[in-house]
């Protein structure tokens, strides 16, 4: 019977695998079920898939926090919005080089940054407690409101309006219900095997959150990017990307934070959380000059998410 390393290390992968297929699962279904009691695409595309998506981010913190410590949790949303933006844009833009749609860089963009800047003033103090915690959901609220609002100012599609309203389906709700079962397993056996992997080789918790969970919960974003890359929807690949990093600050830290207050420590307030609030603020660069991302703006951030792992790892 497997143990110890080769153990963790079918964890680890096994674990990759089932979040990946979970939040398959979970969005396909989210999507048809949402549409069929009459939600229009665009909603269900910044709502219920934007959160969707963010699944795997929510539970990895959620049981790592409970389970192992606090700074898996943080380390794992810090990692993977800086993954999001170094690795999975980055590696997009390579493909492709991405336009950026105005009511993103208008709408959702700067909602991006403000999560940023707020994780790391409400963190100042060394602590992101429960009252920080509500303050986030509070955040989450408004936003979804005011995304709701315009997608609802939105002229609807042909297509929108032929899909809403068919009704709920028994295979698109076990679809939803199998892909958190999924979800949840696959969690646990990323956490458990990366914990067991790295601390044998010495490495912290935070380091743990930030590179091997941090990447296997960003493994969603990154088929969806790069495939959208690919088939030229730009708009979903970039917005995806930009609500994942929301979502994964004011609604994952924010549930996780009325769970289990969550210890930031010092280090992480000189490095981590300032090279995250760099990388957004880079992107928001690179989007305002010209209105897309190029190849070499992907260049730039791929290089500097491997140079963030370089100084990660001792």
């Amino acid at each position: 019977m497997l143990s110890g390393t080769p153990l963790d290390l079918l964890l680890v992968a096994g674990g990759i695998v089932a979040l990946y297929a979970g939040a398959e699962l979970l969005v396909a279904g989210a999507g048809r079920l949402a549409l069929g009691i009459g939600l229009r695409a665009t909603t269900v595309g910044v709502t219920v898939i934007a959160f969707a998506t963010t699944a795997p981010e929510l539970f990895v913190s959620t049981i790592g926090a409970l389970n192992v410590s606090s700074d898996i949790g943080l380390g794992t949303i810090v990692g993977s919005n800086i993954a999001n933006i170094g690795l999975v844009l980055g590696t997009a833009a390579l493909i492709k080089p991405l336009p950026i749609a105005e009511r993103v860089l208008r709408r959702h963009v700067p909602v991006m940054t403000l999560a940023a800047v707020l994780l790391v003033v409400l963190g100042a103090n060394g602590r992101i407690g429960r009252l920080e915690g509500v303050v986030f959901l509070l955040v989450l609220a408004g936003f979804t409101a005011f995304l709701l609002y315009y997608a609802s100012a939105d002229p609807p599609s042909v297509a929108e309006d032929h899909d809403a309203g068919a009704g709920v389906s028994v295979r698109d709700v076990a679809l939803v219900v199998g892909g958190l079962i999924v979800l949840v397993v696959g969690s646990r056996w990323l956490v458990d095997g990366g914990t067991g992997l790295l601390s044998a080789l010495g490495v912290s918790d935070l380091v743990i959150g930030l590179t091997v969970l941090a990447l296997g919960t960003s493994l969603p974003e990154l088929a969806a990017s790069v495939v959208g890359a690919i088939r030229g929807q730009a708009e979903f690949a970039v917005g995806n990307v930009v609500g994942s990093n929301i979502y994964n600050i004011v609604a994952v830290l924010g549930i996780v934070a009325l769970i289990t207050p969550i210890e930031i420590q010092p280090a992480t307030l000189r490095f981590e959380l300032p090279i995250m609030v760099a990388f957004t603020l880079l992107l928001v660069g690179m989007m305002g000059y010209g209105r897309r991302l190029t190849r070499i703006d992907g260049a730039i951030l791929v290089v500097g998410y491997a140079g963030f792992l370089f100084l990660l790892v001792p």
